[in-house]
């Protein structure tokens, strides 16, 4: 399993990273590089914020899904891999697809099964366990004491509007455990 956080790799590297390159393919490729793709073959690779990506990688991604191989920089010839391939964005695909910023193409190739996660605002009911995870999670990695919630503090994180979702509450609640008796 090889996790890829798109919008972290510099655009510029970003498709001699996934697909690697031959020694010589540019200045400065001193060494073959086999590429996040070739380290995940027999496997899975999971592509975060796949949104985030130029269209000039899409392309060749859209080539990696339809013809099942990878023709790194450099090399003469392709070679077949076997990948399974996750995508995650929290973009919505269908609006950069009518901007020109997403391939619809790759689009409906990705789109094989699709699973949408609700925000926290759509399960309210969620959040206590969420909190009392955090909670535990939090007191654990900042060797805090015993530390719980009010029945008012939780109240308070279900009513709240989290435009920041998980992550959003997470930090909410490490901050409680840093700074609350």
């Amino acid at each position: 399993f090889v996790m890829v956080n798109c919008p972290a790799i510099p655009e510029h590297l970003l498709e001699s990273e996934l697909f690697g390159y031959h020694k010589g393919a540019f200045t400065g490729a001193e060494r073959d590089h086999a590429g996040l793709f070739f380290q995940a073959n027999g496997g899975t690779i999971c592509l975060d914020e796949i949104g985030d990506i130029p269209v000039s990688v899409q392309t060749k991604l859209l080539r990696v899904l339809q013809e099942q191989e990878i023709k790194q920089l450099g090399a003469a010839t392709s070679t077949k891999i076997d990948v399974r391939i996750i995508a995650s964005t929290n973009a919505d695909l269908e609006s950069k697809i009518t901007a020109g910023e997403f391939r619809e193409d790759l689009y409906y190739r990705l789109e094989v099964l699709t699973l949408r996660m609700p925000s926290l605002s759509e399960i309210p009911e969620d959040i206590p366990l969420l909190a009392d995870h955090f909670l535990r999670k939090a007191r654990r990695e900042l060797d805090s004491g015993e530390k719980r919630f009010s029945p008012q503090a939780l109240e308070t994180l279900v009513q709240r509007n989290w435009p920041g979702n998980i992550r959003e509450l997470q930090n909410v609640i490490r901050r409680a455990v840093l700074f609350c008796q």
